[in-house]
């Protein structure tokens, strides 16, 4: 049964991100091919354009050049998602938080992928009204992901719903996955 768990959680995560990771990389490929080296296509006047970038570095170009330690911290990242999501208790309660895993994920590697195969992440929503940093579908799934737990943190999840994620002694049961 705990195996069984195990294997439809995975499916829960890697599904639906695979799809998300595909649509980060179709949109970046279309923005490539259509806005690269060309003015920006303004969707509304003064507040959102779509404009072509290649960041090799986080957001406003914070540690360019910093591939390595951004394909490090990725790994690690998406190794601790996964880890945290095969403790989560298989109960509904749950699912916000499952499926902050999926956008989590979806979004490290969707820029995960453009930093190993290209060295850059390819940018191109712009929000010009408050000057924001151009960004990514990837980019949009991380920020669903924090706004979601920072919800589900604040409103929903006491301290106790989360004990789960606290290291087990030695000879203490697995109270993570269980159906409840």
């Amino acid at each position: 049964m705990k195996r069984r768990n195990s294997v439809r959680k995975l499916l829960w995560l890697i599904i639906p991100s695979a799809f998300l990771i595909l649509l980060d990389q179709f949109t970046k490929v279309e923005a490539a091919a259509r806005l690269a080296g060309r003015e920006p296509f303004v969707i509304i006047p003064g507040a959102l354009e779509f404009y072509y970038i290649e960041n090799t570095g986080a957001a406003w170009g914070m540690m360019a050049g910093a591939r390595t330690f951004f394909i490090i911290l990725t790994l690690i990242v998406m190794a601790a998602v996964v880890y945290i999501v095969m403790r989560i208790p298989d109960i509904t309660r749950y699912k916000m938080l499952m499926t902050s895993a999926v956008f989590l994920i979806a979004g490290a590697a969707g820029n995960l992928i453009d930093r190993v195969l290209l060295h850059y992440v390819r940018d191109f929503i712009y929000v010009s009204l408050i000057n924001f940093p151009v960004f990514n579908v990837a980019d949009m799934c991380v920020t669903a992901c924090v706004i979601a737990l920072i919800i589900g943190i604040c409103f929903i999840y006491r301290d106790d719903d989360l004990a789960f994620l606290k290291p087990r002694r030695s000879g203490e049961p697995d109270k993570g996955g269980e159906e409840a």
